[in-house]
């Protein structure tokens, strides 16, 4: 497996988020919920409507199993997922047990081939260089989730990693890098 970075600048998300959306709401979804939750993409791709809709509205968590670990998982469904979910399911009409990210061609979810060159693709459409990819989705909600003052600890859980270390290392974070933090409590 070939080493990829997160995408760093918000202006490059922004871009990504305006071209996806010119191209398909399924595959901005597929980003944005990406970016938000932390998932692996096989994770992602086996999500079934069910899982993020009750019928009337998006689920708050998403519960599942995690494919890697077989281990019982939860991740928060931020506003920005809630909003992009119920334009994609209103796009199309789904059913409870139909796949989140259902191929065009048929009932079963895109593959992963499809999945990378809809990130990679969209990234260099952007104008971003470097190492873009499907893991990249999971390296950005760690990078930026880290960068917006969430505990290391917190993300290496969410990410299933052994060590803090581990967690810098993959968000591509220098640990002896100074950066500043704004503790307002704002009582």
């Amino acid at each position: 497996m070939e080493f990829v970075e997160p995408i760093r600048s918000l202006d490059d998300i922004k871009a990504i988020k305006k071209l996806l959306k010119k191209h398909s709401q399924r595959d901005l979804l597929f980003f944005v919920l990406g970016i938000n939750t932390g998932m692996r993409i096989s994770d992602l791709l086996s999500l079934k409507v069910s899982d993020v809709w009750d019928g009337t509205e998006s689920r708050n968590f998403l519960c599942i199993t995690d494919t890697h670990t077989e281990q019982e998982k939860t991740f928060y469904l931020n506003r920005s997922v809630e909003r992009e979910l119920k334009k994609h399911l209103s796009s199309v009409n789904f059913g409870q047990q139909d796949y989140l990210f259902k191929s065009k061609r048929n009932n079963y979810p895109i593959t992963r081939q499809q999945a990378y060159r809809i990130i990679n693709q969209s990234a260099k459409e952007a104008g971003m260089s470097g190492k873009i990819g499907t893991h990249t989705l999971r390296k950005t909600f760690g990078y930026h989730a880290y960068r917006k003052g969430i505990a290391i600890s917190f993300i290496a859980k969410i990410l299933n990693h052994q060590s803090s270390s581990e967690t810098l290392r993959y968000i591509g974070i220098d640990k002896n890098e100074k950066q500043l933090v704004k503790v307002d409590v704002n009582l």
